[in-house]
Order: C-alpha cells, then structure tokens, then sequence
C-alpha cells in the first residue's frame, strides 16, 4: 500500500538547548559574547544531532549544528566534512555561511549564518520550487569550474558512490537482495531498472564539477523574501549538476507540477543525456525501495518513510516516462 509523505518541516528527533552539556552551551555562549535567550530547534532532518537557531540577549542569531564526539562520531565527521566545505565554497550563493567551529565538553559544534526562513510546504508551491530551481542554477553555474581549495578537500565521486551504494537494481536481480513491494505494472521491469541504473557510474563519470549530493526539500530553506537557501552540505562530491535537479524534482512530480518540463528547462540539465533522467530516477526508486527497511537506529524513526514514500514517487515518474503504467 503507498505511503504518504513524512511531515519534513517535523521530522527530526534532536535534543533541546537545555540537554546539551553546560560545558558546550557555556562555549557557544562565549563565541557568541552574549546569553543564549532563545532556541529554535530544527524541525527538519533525519540525524539525532542538535540544530537550532539560537538568538542571543544582544540580539543577534546563528544556527548551531552540534553532536557528542563519544556517542555520535559519525556525526561528528560529517559536521567537520560539512564546516570544511563552507568555509571553501564561493561567496555569494545562497548558502548559508560558516561563522566557526569549536570543541567543547566532548561535544563538537559549528556555527552559520541564520537564515530566517522555513521548509517549504509539500505540495511545493510553483513561487517556492521556482525560487529553490534558481538557487540552485547559481550554485550549478558556480560549481562547474570549483575553486581550488573545495578540490582539494579530497571530495568522492558520484561515480563512485553510484557502484558503491546507489545501485540495487542489480542486486534484487541477482537474488542478493530482496525485492521491496512494487506495483503491478512495475513488478516484471527488473531486467530494465537493471539496464537504467547501470548506465550512472558512467554518465556521473563525465561531471567535469561538483554538486551537493543530497538536494532534497527539507534541505531548503525558504526566506521571508522569497529566497531560497540551499543547507545541509555534507555530501558535496565531483558529479554532474543534473543528478542534484532529478533529486530535488522527485518531490516536484509529487506535488504534481510538471516536473519533466522543470528538468528540461534548467540550466543544469544542459548536455545530459537524453536518458539521464530516467537512469537516475531508476536508481534513485532502487536505492530508496531497498533501504527503507534498513535506517540505522540512530536516525530519525521518519526516515524509513522518506525512504519508502521517496522510492515510490521516483518509480511512479519513472514509470509514466516509460508507459508502464
């Protein structure tokens, strides 16, 4: 039976301001040089780490992303990945910037620029994805020819990360991997979901730039202007800009917007191959179908849905473009 979306605006399960350590709320108190007299927490996400707005008694704001370096330590890398990025992306785009890091009580946190803003609702408002596409047009535009200093971070490859993760077509097919439930029309299309997927790690191979990797909805953040800030980038790698937009547009095609004209009009999807969008998509539908089952038990309970309800959409636009159904 489908399943509906998550609520992404509230899919987080993050401890509060006052759970943190008194060391570390004492540490972001003093970079900030004044009392912390409110905290937002992020309602978005599918980690356990802390991430709030926190304003402070002079009036000023930041976003603090923070996680135990003994209990969460993946965590931890990923936030010291993601600081690392910021400080080294071109200035000027629609991100939010990196202010510092610190150490503290055990504990490892990093501060951004606050944006004033919210998850976008799903079903996307049209002014909503037309903001988000245009942000990420700069960022695309901005990446095919990265900075020196993001290079040499040593970032991974979507090739790479397509045959090491991506693709489970292949592996339903060859018996490795149990099927996850498919629809009807769907369930004798294996030998072509096969064939679909296979074709990334090779036009990933061709992305001369670098892309964000996780472009999602609730990786958005939507301003009090109409702006759209594009957050969460720990997933930076060396890709094709066209995989960032069919991620992005699976939850477009959900809310019922023509999402097939979206991809063909962006600059992003300038030179992709003709396929492209169904090779992703049949990868996309395959990875998130197959790991639904499998969320650590560290993440967000939601996020078995996402999964699932992320998977289906993927395979429902797949399957139209193809006349499956």
């Amino acid at each position: 039976m489908p399943v509906t979306p998550p609520p992404y605006d509230a899919t987080a399960v993050r401890p509060s301001w006052t759970d943190l350590p008194p060391g570390l709320r004492s540490a972001i108190a003093a970079r900030l040089g004044a009392p912390v007299t409110a905290a937002r927490i992020a309602g978005a996400g599918f980690t356990r780490g802390f991430a709030a707005l926190l304003s402070t008694g002079d009036g000023s704001s930041v976003f603090v992303k923070a996680a135990a370096r003994t209990d969460q330590p993946r965590l931890v890398d990923w936030y010291v990945r993601e600081a690392a990025v910021l400080a080294r992306l071109p200035t000027g785009l629609p991100v939010p910037r990196l202010r510092w890091t610190l150490t503290a009580a055990d504990w490892y946190a990093i501060g951004l620029d606050a944006v004033h803003g919210r998850t976008p609702d799903l079903p996307w408002a049209p002014a909503a994805l037309a903001a988000t596409l245009a942000g990420y047009a700069e960022v695309a535009s901005a990446l095919v020819h990265p900075p020196a200093e993001l290079v040499g971070l040593g970032l991974p490859h979507l090739a790479d990360l397509a045959r090491d993760d991506i693709l489970w077509w292949e592996e339903v097919a060859t018996g490795r991997e149990p099927a996850p439930p498919l629809p009807a029309p769907v369930r004798g299309r294996l030998p072509e979901l096969v064939a679909l997927e296979s074709r990334l790690p090779g036009y990933a191979a061709a992305g001369t730039g670098l892309i964000h990797g996780d472009l999602r909805l609730d990786n958005v953040l939507i301003d009090g202007h109409g702006r759209a800030w594009l957050c969460d980038w720990t997933w930076l790698c060396h890709g094709p800009a066209w995989f960032d937009l069919v991620t992005l547009l699976i939850t477009g095609y959900a809310s019922g917007l023509d999402a097939d004209g979206l991809f063909a009009g962006h600059p992003a999807a300038a030179g992709a191959p003709p396929d492209a969008l169904d090779v992703t998509l049949a990868a996309l539908a395959g990875y998130f179908l197959t790991t639904a089952a499998a969320a650590p038990p560290t993440a967000s309970p939601q996020i078995r849905r996402h999964h699932r309800w992320s998977g289906e959409q993927a395979l429902a636009w797949l399957a139209t473009r193809q006349g499956w159904t």
